[in-house]
């Protein structure tokens, strides 16, 4: 059964059609890569998946849950949302981190706000959050970050960062991990790192929708790939067959500017 399922997206803003009835399916630790050219769409269909645009049409289902339909006004409340988000955990390209707190504070933070919310937070206090450091510290060590935990921001590499916000967005242990472009801030090195822990995760079958430009990660590390051209899925398939054997011109032309 599928994890995600995902049916006739739309997204405008303004006049200006972004997302065009999009629709796709993912399984239970399946690596979804998204290629395609800038403007795209590919953004705004992880921000909707994210909740962090509304879409204006369509249904999104997490392990058979509706999560939204644009049908059922229900689905779209504020307080409704905000829990929707926990699903899927999200990855920004320019990492995104709080300057003022250090690597494990910043992996710490949005557990240690949802635990407040526990009826429970004022007894077990000390208790609950010796285990989310605990957590934040396994994740940072998995990360390879042992020695840097205590630095803030401005003391890592930009690599250092990406595993810092991919060690946060872990935390929450979501069902579905969305990178953004998780390696274009990168020079070649330190991209390197970052495909490394990816490569990791996937090994580990961890659900991931990956945007990327990194083609090579993009056809070894799949378990399939949708490129997207002007707001539309124009194919979608394994990875041999994206890029070994694409049906549409347009992907033809896309890719053959990656060789």
């Amino acid at each position: 059964m599928a994890i995600l399922e995902v049916e006739h997206i739309k997204k405008k803003f303004g006049k200006t059609d972004v997302l065009k009835d999009i629709s796709f399916s993912l399984e239970q630790g399946e690596v979804l890569s998204i290629i395609g050219s800038s403007g795209s769409g590919k953004t705004t269909l992880l921000r909707c998946l994210n909740f962090l645009e509304m879409p204006d049409n369509g249904v999104i289902r997490v392990k058979d849950e509706i999560l939204l339909d644009t049908d059922k006004p229900e689905t779209l409340k504020e307080s409704e949302v905000r829990k929707k988000r926990l699903h899927f955990g999200l990855v920004f390209q320019s990492f995104n981190l709080f300057p003022q707190y250090t690597a494990l504070q910043n992996v710490m933070l949005a557990r240690e706000l949802l635990a407040k919310e526990r009826p429970d937070f004022k007894v077990n206090k000390k208790n609950i959050l010796d285990e989310i450091r605990v957590q934040a510290e396994e994740l940072l060590r998995q990360m390879g970050l042992e020695e840097r935990m205590n630095n803030y921001p401005h003391q890592l590499s930009g690599g250092q960062c990406q595993r810092v916000a991919i060690a946060r967005a872990l935390a929450l242990q979501p069902d579905i991990l969305c990178f953004d472009e998780p390696t274009s801030a990168l020079d070649p090195e330190l991209t390197g790192e970052v495909l490394k822990v990816l490569r990791n995760l996937a090994d580990k079958k961890t659900t991931m929708i990956i945007v990327t430009h990194e083609m090579a990660f993009a056809k070894d590390v799949a378990s399939q790939v949708i490129f997207m051209d002007d707001g539309y899925i124009l194919e979608q398939g394994r990875p041999d067959q994206v890029f070994d054997n694409p049906k549409m011109e347009r992907t033809k032309q896309f890719l053959s500017s990656y060789s």
